[in-house]
């Protein structure tokens, strides 16, 4: 299960990550991305001009394919309730967002344990730190985006300033990785 998260200036740097992603991706991508909570068209469609992989916004109960990216929905927390299946909430906001890359990241860490990777890029708040702790805690693999090549370095130096990340990378560095794991 690969994880990713990002909030400002993120946007363009998934865009890239999902463009040099193969069709045949072996892992399913599951996003959270800030997101305005009551603008619901256009997003996943942006998204889906650059990615080879289908693009989808699950629904609650569905299940997680590989070779699949999902988004959160605006205005919903994306959690893994099981290694197989998402489930969506409208619970309270978390650092100020719904979807909450924190909601998202504790979910996969506790649905997925050591087989989960986390990817954390530019952002402009804390959300996604405590994610990658219980992540970390649960035998799990982090990664941010390397603060100094960020547009906003406060979501990927809050993550490194809670607990140990394996890899501090730029975004470059991060696509050869994620590609390599095909």
């Amino acid at each position: 299960m690969l994880v990713i998260g990002g909030s400002a200036g993120s946007f363009p740097s998934v865009s890239r990550i999902l463009g040099h992603l193969p069709a045949d991706y072996r892992l399913p991508v599951v996003m959270c991305l800030h997101r305005l909570r009551d603008k619901r068209e256009g997003f996943k469609e942006a998204l889906e001009i650059k990615s080879l992989m289908p693009v989808s916004e699950p629904d609650d109960k569905e299940p997680v394919l590989a070779s699949h990216v999902y988004i959160a929905p605006a205005n919903y927390h994306l959690l893994l309730e099981s290694p197989s299946c998402f489930a969506l909430a409208t619970t309270e906001l978390v650092q100020y967002s719904r979807p909450s890359i924190d909601v998202l990241f504790e979910s996969a860490a506790d649905a997925y344990k050591s087989k989960v990777m986390s990817v954390l890029l530019s952002g402009a708040n804390r959300d996604g730190a405590l994610g990658m702790k219980r992540i970390v805690k649960k035998g799990g693999y982090t990664v941010v985006q390397d603060p100094k090549t960020c547009s906003m370095n406060t979501m990927p130096q809050a993550a490194m300033d809670l607990t140990p990340i394996d890899s501090i990378i730029s975004l470059d560095e991060i696509i050869n990785f994620l590609v390599k794991l095909h």
